[in-house]
């Protein structure tokens, strides 16, 4: 089999947000021991790996920071991007702290920009990445459903209709993702059935819920989630 160099790209999803067991050398990129391209690297012992996958990164990160540990010679990238430059770390944190049609206004902000904007940034990042490893095959990933919304009105916190408006943007996000890998020939990696029954209201979720003491890994995958959602989601598109 030939030698692979790996390369992560991306933002929080990918460097492991929520996981906890941070290397502390990765600041505040926050990149987990956990997240699922250090435990493919781990299971693979792939000849090469490195993470730049950071958290809050948009595609303009990418493109300024991450893209340059790319190189001829690597073989597989992986890469979770977009939410970030949709904003959905701000709408999801008004969803929790603001009434209803706050909520849902914000939400509908970021789909028409999803619509709107995202497909030209994603189109550009995935070009790049390309040009710059032009052997790779090119893993992109996308973001699971928040909540489970069959079990929303057993659930506290957040009304059903805000849930169904963030599950739906996370939705509009990953069909974004997928146009985008299609149109540029690399794999778009689905994991939404991978999370399915471990959402947000389901006993087994694998998904942190809403801590308003810590937003920023409010929505993230758990460690279990980065193991037992991403990491065979992206083991299978990876051979």
């Amino acid at each position: 089999m030939p030698a692979v160099h790996y390369v992560a790209l991306g933002d929080s999803y990918s460097s492991g947000v929520g996981a906890g067991d941070y290397i502390s050398s990765s600041g505040n990129c926050e990149r987990s021991y956990d997240a699922y391209p250090e435990q493919w690297a781990d299971a693979n012992s792939p000849a090469s790996f490195v993470s730049v996958a950071c958290s809050g990164a948009a595609t303009a990160d990418v493109l300024s920071s991450q893209v340059s540990a790319l190189s001829s010679s690597t073989t597989l990238v992986s890469i979770t991007i977009g939410g970030t430059d949709a904003g959905f770390s701000t709408v999801m944190e008004t969803c929790v702290l603001a009434w209803t049609s706050i909520c849902l206004s914000a939400v509908s902000a970021a789909e028409a920009f999803v619509a709107d904007e995202l497909p030209a940034r994603l189109d550009t990042t995935l070009q790049t990445i390309r040009a710059d490893a032009p052997a790779a095959k090119i893993v992109v990933l996308g973001y699971p459903d928040l909540y489970d919304l069959s079990k929303s009105s057993s659930c506290i916190g957040l009304s059903t209709k805000d849930r169904t408006a963030l599950d739906q943007g996370a939705g509009d996000l990953d069909s974004a993702l997928a146009t985008a890998a299609a149109a540029n020939n690399d794999t778009f990696v689905d994991v939404r059935g991978q999370f399915a029954g471990h959402e947000i209201c389901d006993s087994g979720s694998w998904l942190n819920s809403v801590d308003i003491f810590a937003i920023s890994s409010s929505y993230h995958p758990t460690a279990s989630g980065q193991e037992l959602g991403y990491l065979p989601a992206f083991a299978a598109a990876a051979r």
